[in-house]
């Protein structure tokens, strides 16, 4: 395994030959190596792709956990934020595991298969302190089982994505946060229709060891549709133009699902969830700052952990998230913004890089129109 900073070994994805072979610029990022941009393609060509045609992103890194046992939906519904209770088996679900303090310790997707069964997909560095947050919670009979390196997920992200589907054999015609299990060539593959891309697409779910013969057979039909493999640079810049949070930068333990801007997934009527009282206290208090978009009106590139000014010079917040739009042809960048600054969508801001004012419109998400319904 390759090495990073500290000296950990970076864990690798069952596709990480197919990866090499295509020439893929490698990173880091959750603790694992993942292909950021490939050869002959590049973050611009892939996020194009996307939106025009089809990608398909290796995503394997995610984590993967089951909790099984009598009741199992139910307990879950008294840990995490959103309401179980408003989905179905065979629907899928965005949520919130947070912290006592009301900070958020990860945002994940529950996929709901029975009153005792829910599979759940949070982020890759995040799966062990879920696990274990829900397992300290866990009565007599219920199963919190870390599932990471049990399965891969792929994405399939894009107008043409259901085409893909279809060739290959696998469900496309599924709503909105809906998931079926499906085959392709005899092997078990979870579909749900879903994504981070802002795009019509998918997130399939195959067995670890079926990971090459699912990637094949999906890029394969990818490319006869003008598609392509897409990395984790792309996967940034798409979803930053929806105004997606990402953990550990626009959510986090010290950014609060109200403060982020994410309370639609928050069960507020539920009677228990981690962290309630503290949130409806700042929900009912409104939070000392908030999330807002920010479109630049120059020349320039924006970044993480810029300070955001005000036309006085005085700054009154920071930057979370900040990437070039290739569809906007500007930068763009999501900021956590005092809310006694009295911010309201279109005023003029500056963010200060490397001591220029860069001149940015406040603005709502996502900075694209959506196609994922």
């Amino acid at each position: 395994m390759v090495q990073h900073d500290d000296d950990a070994p970076l864990k690798l994805s069952p596709l990480d030959a197919r990866h090499r072979s295509l020439g893929a610029t490698m990173g880091a990022f959750g603790g694992w190596d993942m292909p950021i941009s490939y050869a002959g393609a590049g973050v611009v060509a892939e996020h194009t792709a996307v939106r025009t045609a089809v990608g398909v992103f290796d995503v394997s890194h995610l984590g993967k956990a089951s909790v099984t046992g009598p009741g199992a939906a139910a307990f879950l519904n008294d840990c995490l934020s959103n309401d179980l209770n408003r989905i179905k088996p065979g629907q899928a679900q965005y949520t919130l595991c947070c912290t006592g303090d009301g900070g958020v310790l990860d945002d994940l997707i529950a996929y709901l298969v029975s009153p005792d069964e829910v599979f759940l997909i949070p982020n890759a560095a995040n799966t062990a302190a879920v696990v274990a947050a829900l397992a300290a919670a866990a009565p007599d009979g219920i199963e919190i089982v870390d599932r990471h390196t049990d399965f891969a997920v792929l994405a399939v992200q894009g107008p043409a994505s259901a085409e893909v589907l279809d060739a290959v054999g696998l469900p496309s015609d599924l709503d909105y946060m809906s998931w079926r299990d499906g085959d392709l060539d005899g092997l078990p593959v979870r579909v749900c229709r879903t994504g981070y891309t802002g795009e019509h697409g998918y997130e399939l779910v195959p067995g670890w060891g079926a990971a090459e013969q699912v990637w094949d057979a999906v890029v394969h039909e990818a490319g006869l549709r003008g598609g392509r493999p897409a990395g984790l640079g792309a996967r940034d810049t798409l979803r930053t133009e929806m105004g997606y949070a990402l953990h550990g930068q626009d959510l986090g333990p010290q950014i609060t699902p109200v403060q982020a801007r994410v309370g639609w997934a928050v069960g507020w009527r539920k009677t228990s969830f981690f962290g309630r009282d503290v949130l409806l206290t700042e929900r009912e208090n409104g939070p000392h700052r908030a999330s807002w978009g920010l479109l630049a009106l120059d020349r320039g590139v924006l970044r993480g952990h810029l300070a955001v000014v005000d036309p006085a010079g005085t700054k009154i917040g920071e930057t979370t998230s900040g990437t070039f739009s290739p569809t906007l042809g500007a930068g763009i960048a999501l900021a956590l913004i005092d809310t006694v600054a009295g911010v309201v969508e279109g005023d003029e801001l500056a963010v200060d890089v490397r001591g220029r004012q860069l001149r940015v419109r406040v603005a709502k998400p996502p900075f694209v129109p959506s196609h994922v319904r």
